[in-house]
């Protein structure tokens, strides 16, 4: 019975061996694979630390983890592997002395999740560099020598979702790859720490999601010390988001080439970070967004009287959109208050309130306000102008007027009253011109000459009016006589 029970063991064993083969040969991988510097484990393949200059031509198509870290690879070809990786999932290239890398490099692993090219010698990020890992999650580039980030470098990544680019000398900071809905709509992790940012784009960082400044690093950068920079990393803080209360000590700015941590900036005396309410006005459409730390989250909103608001409902003012958003469809003043979201994810719950004020007048209102001044303002100063013109630019009435008719001595009584500053003209004399000035006293009357009260002239101290011998009659003064229209005042003449 013992050589039998013995028999069959054997036949067990070459059954089982058997089906491997037949299984590795249905799977195309040859039976040895592994190369002769690596070590292998299953589809993992490990040539660390092994001083390779070079990437060994005989790696299995079914590797899924290839390690050549801490190696001499300095150039990184389209033909590194004749080998098309498709399994490939993991490569880890850190610690080499890699200075280029071809745009084709990446062809053939188009599966590729996660690659480490950390603490090499790469100086620039050309474009498309990356193009071909269009499922790439995890990229870590820290610990280089980059200067230039090209905009183009990360297009058609749109699953990566952590971007490590730390321990650089990076200048420019690269919005192109955070802006909401941009190149990298899945990146919730952007580490820019230790470059050499002295400038941000600050309005447009205050404006992303939460979900994106929670893994915003930017700590151990030679920022400008300012007091928008306070107010956006206060905004941070007073979020609790991740990129700032890990890294507090670490926040800090330049002035007068001295570092400054950035929440203890007293000397530019900058004001207190305060939450803002939303404003709205009586009738505006608002849409208020659930602001959480975390994509994917469950939100339920809770109104100032404490109720829930429903889902899209047919007739109601306030809604829940699909995306978790509170929607005012026609603001009423009723709706002023302060709201809450509850928002539950997998890994933490988060609570938001928002704070709602409505002004008691619709916004058109305000602006036909408005228009009705500018329309007063631009009348009154057509009037002044009008006026202006009416005073200023008038035709002359007595002395531009080049024949006047002859009219009796009673009606060349002082009525309009002449004060001349040049000799009398004597009509006797034939035009000459007397060698010193007469003075006279006279007083103003009405037009009518019966009129017994002021302004009538005395008896004996009546003006000489000469009868004109040619085709008109001159008055006595010249045209640089001066008009008086005073009454009871005696003239001298």
């Amino acid at each position: 019975m013992q050589p039998q029970g013995d028999l069959r063991g054997l036949w067990l064993l070459l059954l089982s061996l058997f089906l491997l083969v037949f299984e590795v040969a249905r799977a195309g991988r040859p039976v040895v694979s592994c190369p002769a510097a690596c070590l292998c484990a299953s589809n993992i393949l490990s040539c660390s630390k092994q001083q390779l200059p070079n990437v060994p031509h005989s790696l299995p198509s079914y590797t899924a983890l290839l390690d050549l870290s801490h190696n001499n690879l300095s150039r990184l070809r389209a033909e590194w592997t004749p080998t098309r990786l498709t399994h490939l999932h993991s490569l880890l290239l850190s610690h080499n002395h890699l200075n280029f890398i071809s745009s084709e490099a990446f062809s053939p692993v188009p599966n590729l999740r996660y690659l480490d090219l950390s603490s090499n010698q790469l100086r620039t990020l050309d474009e498309f560099l990356f193009s071909e890992l269009q499922v790439l999650e995890v990229l870590l580039l820290y610990n280089n020598h980059i200067m230039a980030v090209d905009r183009c470098a990360f297009d058609d990544m749109t699953q990566l979702q952590k971007l490590y680019l730390s321990q650089n000398q990076i200048s420019r900071f690269p919005l192109e790859l955070v802006k909401e809905g941009a190149k990298l709509p899945k990146l919730t992790l952007l580490d820019l720490s230790s470059n050499k940012l002295k400038n941000l784009p600050l309005p447009d960082l205050q404006k992303l999601p939460a979900w994106i400044k929670n893994g915003l690093y930017l700590h151990n950068n030679p920022l400008h010390c300012d007091c928008e920079l306070y107010q956006l990393f206060s905004h941070w803080q007073y979020r609790q988001l991740s990129s700032v209360m890990d890294f507090q000590e670490d926040l800090y700015c330049m002035s007068s080439k001295k570092l400054h941590n950035i929440f203890n900036l007293s000397f530019l005396n900058c004001s207190e970070y305060k939450e803002h309410a939303w404003e709205a006005h009586l009738g505006d459409s608002l849409t208020i967004k659930c602001d959480t730390k975390q994509q994917g989250m469950t939100k339920v909103w809770v109104t100032p009287s404490n109720e829930r608001v429903l889902d899209e409902v047919a007739n109601s003012t306030v809604t829940v959109s699909k995306d978790g958003s509170l929607h005012f469809h026609r603001v009423q003043i009723e709706h002023g208050g302060v709201y809450t979201c509850y928002a539950m994810g997998e890994a933490f719950n988060e609570t938001l309130s928002v704070e709602l004020k409505v002004y008691n007048f619709t916004l058109h209102g305000h602006h036909d306000t408005l228009n009705t001044a500018y329309t007063t303002l631009v009348g009154c100063i057509l009037s002044v102008v009008l006026v202006l013109i009416y005073l200023y630019l008038t035709p002359c009435r007595c002395w531009c007027r080049g024949v006047e008719k002859p009219s009796s001595h009673q009606a060349d009584s002082l009525s309009s009253s002449m004060l001349s500053t040049t000799p009398n003209h004597d009509p006797m004399a034939g035009g000459d011109k007397d060698d010193g000035f007469d003075r006279r006293v006279a007083f103003l009357e009405p037009a009518g000459p019966a009129q017994g009260q002021n302004g009538k002239l005395k008896p004996g101290n009546t003006l000489p009016v000469p009868e004109a011998t040619g085709k008109g009659q001159r008055r006595m003064s010249d045209p640089e006589s001066v008009s008086s229209v005073f009454s009871d005042t005696p003239i001298v003449v």
